[in-house]
């Protein structure tokens, strides 16, 4: 896969980026999507000073470098979601012998969600995979263990074929409702970091090498045993 260097991922700090991460949900989630009314909503500005919620925006920049830069994505970790609020939807396990709750209780999990690419860059399959790559390096140097997601069953542009074929997210349960405004049944799929961590190395794909490329040693020692 040819990587693009106008691609960029970063953490959101500041009311700056907090405005291309609301430029990216105001094109999906409300106008394209219509799961939510005021993608403010989403993104209050309190929340840039949480530490348990972090936001990550993808900018692509034209060329030549830096003369306009779009955002094209977004995603949002969410670290120790509370587990009262996913027993609240109703799980209708996929496989029964896993028990979702004790895996939260006994896992350092963290919630990513909110995944969203803007209409023209959304065959990019870089964009999707600068997300990862920003949001895992964090996640992984804080300590978590596995990452959390729902997707909706029914939309067009879910990124359950990336999850599952490339990342190795396993889905383990269903339900009905949630917190957007989607009638489609949603999948709640978990990913093992260091187990996807390893899968990726024993592959030995572009993947591997992209997500990784920017970690020091001590970030590679903490999935390699």
């Amino acid at each position: 896969m040819r990587l693009d260097d106008r691609v960029t991922a970063q953490r959101v700090t500041d009311e700056a980026g907090r405005q291309r991460v609301l430029a990216v949900l105001r094109a999906t989630y409300q106008r394209e999507k219509r799961w939510v009314i005021d993608p403010e909503s989403q993104f209050p500005e309190q929340d840039l000073a949480r530490p348990d919620v972090s936001w990550f925006v993808v900018d692509i920049r034209s060329r030549p470098i830096g003369v306009r830069v779009r955002p094209a994505g977004v995603v949002r970790v969410v670290y120790d979601p509370p587990v009262a609020g996913y027993a609240a939807y109703g799980f209708v396990p996929i496989d029964p012998a896993l028990s979702i709750e004790a895996m939260i209780r006994d896992s350092r999990i963290a919630e990513i969600g909110r995944f969203a690419v803007v209409p023209r860059f959304r065959r990019r399959l870089v964009v999707a995979a600068a997300l990862m790559r920003a949001a895992a390096a964090e996640t992984i140097a804080r300590g978590y263990t596995h990452y959390l997601t729902d997707v909706f069953e029914d939309d067009p542009h879910s990124p359950y074929g990336f999850h599952t074929r490339v990342m190795g997210f396993h889905p383990v349960a269903t339900h009905e409702v949630g917190e957007l405004a989607c009638t489609s049944r949603r999948i709640t799929m978990v990913l093992d970091l260091k187990a996807a961590y390893q899968r990726l190395k024993r592959r030995g794909n572009w993947m591997f090498r992209y997500l990784t490329s920017q970690w020091d040693d001590a970030l590679h020692q903490r999935l390699v045993a």
